[in-house]
């Protein structure tokens, strides 16, 4: 059996003394592994970063083998990926969503949304709302999707601040007030046709918003940790905002396959 496909490297994983097993997220055919011989190279060591974008080609005997990949470049983006925390934590986290997926299962608009996202890990207003909305999407295709439209209670779209923590819905102003100690804060560039972008306090609040449904009915159930990559990317994105940005020589090295 044989397949190509394009794809962005999540992670590699040594394989024996020259090998290494990589992990892709590919286009059409979702999160994906396969066996790169002679993966430890100098030449392919700066082709097998987190964050390139690559052409694989997949060959095994059958189809629930592990395979082997034959792998190209397209795009080398880890070095620039690399030269921020925000980018680096990005691109770890980024890839623990992922993994919380089936392997092989296609996820063509998660696919399209993680390149836009690695172009713009950069610059961490864009980043830290790319990764929110990735994240809701993540949800959604899990079967935990939030509705953040229109209000639980009332059906109305406008002055929508809450979140009901049960329901994962939308609640308006007025009728969560009896509830609010309980509520989640929905932020304003989250609510419908919101044209405000994220500032810190909003990137505050929806990292604890999709936090807490994920640690709830993913993390939890799988008796999984959310580990601390997700966490780091918001700091280092809240600190790249005001002007407090880590030292280049404070940034974490790339993590293999968990």
């Amino acid at each position: 059996m044989q397949w190509s496909d394009e794809a962005i490297l999540l992670g590699v994983k040594r394989h024996g003394e020259t090998s290494v097993i990589a992990e892709v997220m590919t286009r059409d055919r979702g999160r994906h592994m396969g066996l790169v011989r002679g993966g430890r190279s100098r030449s392919m060591q700066p082709v097998l970063q987190p964050g390139n974008r690559v052409e694989v080609t997949w060959r095994a005997r059958l189809d629930e083998h592990l395979g082997e990949f034959r792998i190209e470049p397209i795009e080398l983006r880890a070095g620039r990926l690399m030269e921020s925390a925000t980018a680096v934590y990005g691109v770890q986290a980024l890839a623990a969503l992922l993994r919380l997926l089936p392997e092989r299962d296609p996820h063509v608009h998660l696919y399209e949304a993680l390149n836009v996202i690695l172009d713009h890990l950069g610059d961490p207003a864009d980043a830290g709302e790319l990764f929110i909305r990735f994240e809701l999407e993540v949800l959604n295709d899990l079967g935990f999707g939030l509705d953040l439209l229109r209000c639980a209670a009332t059906g109305r779209d406008d002055d929508l601040i809450y979140v009901s923590p049960k329901s994962g819905r939308a609640v308006s102003r007025d009728a969560g007030a009896p509830y609010a100690a309980k509520m989640l804060a929905l932020p304003r560039f989250l609510s419908a046709g919101a044209g405000k972008a994220a500032d810190g306090d909003g990137l505050e609040a929806a990292f604890q918003l999709t936090g807490y449904f994920l640690v709830r009915h993913v993390y939890e159930p799988r008796g999984l940790d959310i580990g601390t990559a997700r966490a780091s990317f918001l700091q280092a994105a809240l600190k790249a905002l005001r002007g407090k940005a880590p030292p280049a020589d404070a940034l974490p090295a790339p993590v293999n396959i968990a």
